[in-house]
């Protein structure tokens, strides 16, 4: 009987064609999610429609491949292929001054802001994930439930996990230092050569990004309440004024969409939450209105703190607004920059930057820009510190038991 031989013939091209259709990204909106881990698995039907397809992206790259080069293919699959697969990047970290907190529903901090531009350049979601120490989030990426970690964790730990890391710094420890962020703040992966391990190492040495990664570390400097004596007061400012104002703090920034705990950093900025305080200038009150713009605000008691609070939060919402355009976890920066500046004198260090090809919806820029010139402008150092103070203020609030 005579043998008859079928070839099945898929040209590269064609091939590349098939893989794209299966790895486009969906069509849904950008989202950043924040999930505190737990113990629950996913279900077995998403883990096979997922296998399903991961095996017919590589069923049509085999088909492209010569044959001698099926014989060197590896069975498991790279991270950086889950993350496009997925359109999501899967983030373990523990929440400090270093690498992240959370506010107004959105998640800030210098280590997670540059994930996300990381994960920006990569046109992916993230999915952060909290875990409770720096050993439970580096198992958590060993075991696959991550595809990368933000840590402080010490080599030795790391070492032993066999992970490989990547300092954020790369090499320039002293310019975290020097801000009071922790020096070994590293992004962490599975594997050296996988090529989302690469990339990330790619994209934290670049010229322009060790740059951008300095002014970061400026705005997001520790070394405001570090001396004995500002933590001090900061703890008993909180432990005895706060319970007087909590609730009117809570019903107001529910009044207006913030998150509480901002509301109470601002009013510790503005008058270390005393009620009667009055400024040189004519500024009164708990947030430290001036008289237009309480009577903008409809509040007729600069004085009372409900009503001075309800004013604050109001003309914050506002100042929002104005920055609309402006990325969510930028937006609450300009917005402070505006409540204490003017939303004017933001938008014209905006319209300057953009002249020069800078990204003007970036608040490390602004922020770098507010710092460059506040020698010609005390309002532009003005707005610096009073943006930087309250986020440390906030940040302080959201990782610290006060």
């Amino acid at each position: 009987m005579q043998r008859i031989t079928y070839r099945v013939k898929v040209s590269a091209q064609g091939a590349k064609r098939r893989i794209s259709y299966l790895l486009r990204p969906s069509k849904r909106l950008p989202n950043t999610k924040s999930n505190i881990v737990s113990s629950v698995t996913p279900t077995t039907s998403n883990r096979f429609a997922k296998t399903k397809k991961l095996a017919q992206v590589s069923s049509i790259a085999l088909l492209s491949l010569p044959a001698e080069s099926l014989t060197t293919m590896q069975a498991s699959v790279p991270a950086y292929d889950h993350v496009m697969l997925d359109n999501t990047l899967t983030v373990a970290a523990v929440p400090g001054n270093s690498t992240y907190f959370a506010t107004d529903g959105f998640q800030h901090g210098f280590g997670f802001d540059l994930v996300r531009t990381y994960a920006d350049e990569l046109g992916v979601d993230i999915d952060l994930r909290a875990y409770a120490s720096e050993e439970a989030a580096l198992h958590a990426l060993k075991s696959g439930e991550a595809d990368m970690a933000l840590t402080t964790a010490s080599t030795q730990l790391k070492s032993q996990l066999n992970l490989s890391s990547i300092n954020v710094s790369c090499g320039y420890d002293a310019s975290l230092t020097k801000n009071g962020l922790h020096p070994k703040v590293s992004w962490s992966f599975n594997a050296p050569d996988d090529p989302l391990s690469q990339k990330a190492s790619y994209f934290l040495c670049d010229s322009i990004k060790l740059k951008n990664t300095q002014k970061l570390a400026a705005f997001y400097n520790q070394t405001l309440l570090k001396d004995a004596y500002s933590q001090d007061h900061f703890k008993k400012t909180l432990t005895e004024r706060l319970p007087d104002y909590q609730s009117s703090f809570e019903e107001q920034a529910r009044n207006y969409n913030h998150d509480w705990e901002l509301l109470v950093a601002m009013g510790y900025q503005e008058s270390h939450l005393d009620a009667n305080a009055v400024s040189p200038t004519g500024v009164r009150g708990l947030m430290m209105l001036t008289n237009n713009t309480a009577k903008a605000m409809g509040v007729s008691d600069r004085v009372d703190p409900y009503q001075s609070i309800g004013g604050g939060a109001r003309y914050l919402e506002q100042m929002k607004d104005e920055f609309a355009d402006v990325p969510k976890s930028d937006r609450i920066w300009f917005a402070l920059a505006g409540y204490n500046m003017g939303p004017n004198a933001v938008k014209s260090i905006q319209r300057k930057l953009r002249t020069q090809g800078i990204d003007d919806k970036s608040w490390a820029n602004v922020y770098a820009y507010l710092a460059e010139h506040r020698a010609s402008n005390s309002r532009y150092g003005q707005a610096m510190h009073y943006v930087s103070n309250i986020r440390s203020y906030l940040e302080t609030i959201k990782t610290q038991t006060v």
